[in-house]
């Protein structure tokens, strides 16, 4: 951006998520803000998980920065803890339960004590509709499945993540920011690591950050966190290539008849979910049914039909 473009442009803090989501915070050139629950700060979030004096952010030389000022519980930059670290446009900032993304805006007229006043009346009243909730909420389409879980990691918190998308609801089950256990519509057929990487798929929906359920689960997750986001995320770009090749998930499968290729040439994965297929008809159907993953079962209902086994009805 040149410097004619970066005159007429400001930075926003916007809230997504927390006690004042919706509430937007202007950072002036030139300026610091600090945050915390002192009433006598900038930016006031009133909860128990944000310091007096909590993080300051500077704007100077064309550079915005975040400096933790020592705060209980850390101040958090993309997932990442930091002591100190500049930020651009799109960041994600964690504090306490509250989500901030950093945007740019056009340039508003007025005094920037005039503005930050409006932003400060906005920010109480953002925090008065949402009084009542005491968890941390938001939407995935702000802020997608693989950034929450990842600042959850390195925050350490625990609670019951719920990511409703109708008509499903996904719970991810977190112990000090590790996955313990997930699953979709409290479904027994699709696997806890299976149900993750699925909800990484979503790009819409409302999420809850609920208490903690101390309750254990058999075949609980034993992986790290990064293991899993790393993983998932790779499946979900393969599975999105191999899904356009593949028939609408809504479209009818069926054997092939007469059936050529024969049977005895299929291994136990194929012929799993060759009867999957069978038995339900459709392919989102059948991706609940077997126990692989939505990669594997991809990849063998795109050989199934290429080798003739199955075929799309009308």
């Amino acid at each position: 951006m040149s410097p004619a473009d970066a005159s007429k442009k400001q930075y926003l803090l916007k809230f997504i998520s927390g006690k004042y989501q919706g509430g937007e915070f202007p950072v002036a050139a030139d300026r610091e803000i600090v945050i915390g629950r002192s009433n006598e700060l900038d930016v006031v979030l009133v909860e128990d998980m944000v310091s007096r004096r909590h993080a300051k952010i500077t704007f100077t030389n064309d550079a915005l920065t975040i400096e933790d000022l020592g705060s209980t519980n850390g101040t958090f930059v993309n997932g990442e803890k930091v002591k100190r670290a500049k930020l651009k446009e799109g960041d994600r900032v964690l504090i306490g339960t509250s989500i901030v993304r950093v945007a740019l805006t056009d340039a508003v007229a007025g005094s920037g004590e005039s503005r930050e006043a409006e932003a400060r009346a906005r920010m109480q009243s953002a925090a008065q509709r949402t009084s009542n909730v005491k968890t941390m909420s938001g939407t995935i389409d702000e802020v997608p499945l693989v950034d929450l879980l990842q600042l959850f990691a390195t925050s350490k918190k625990s609670g019951v993540l719920v990511i409703t998308r109708d008509p499903y609801v996904g719970k991810v089950f977190l112990r000090k920011g590790q996955l313990a256990y997930a699953s979709i519509n409290d479904s027994a057929e699709i696997g806890a690591l299976k149900a993750v990487y699925r909800m990484l798929a979503w790009d819409t929906g409302f999420f809850e950050l609920q208490p903690p359920d101390e309750r254990e689960f058999d075949q609980e997750i034993d992986l790290s966190t990064e293991g899993i986001l790393m993983e998932g995320m790779r499946q979900l770009d393969e599975s999105r290539r191999l899904l356009s090749t593949l028939p609408p998930v809504n479209a009818r499968l069926g054997l092939a008849i007469p059936l050529q290729p024969p049977l005895k040439d299929l291994d136990e994965r194929e012929l799993s979910v060759l009867q999957a297929v069978i038995n339900t008809g459709r392919i989102e159907a059948a991706l609940d049914r077997v126990s692989y993953t939505d990669l594997e079962v991809c990849e063998v209902m795109s050989k199934l039909m290429s080798k003739g086994y199955l075929r799309v009805e009308t």
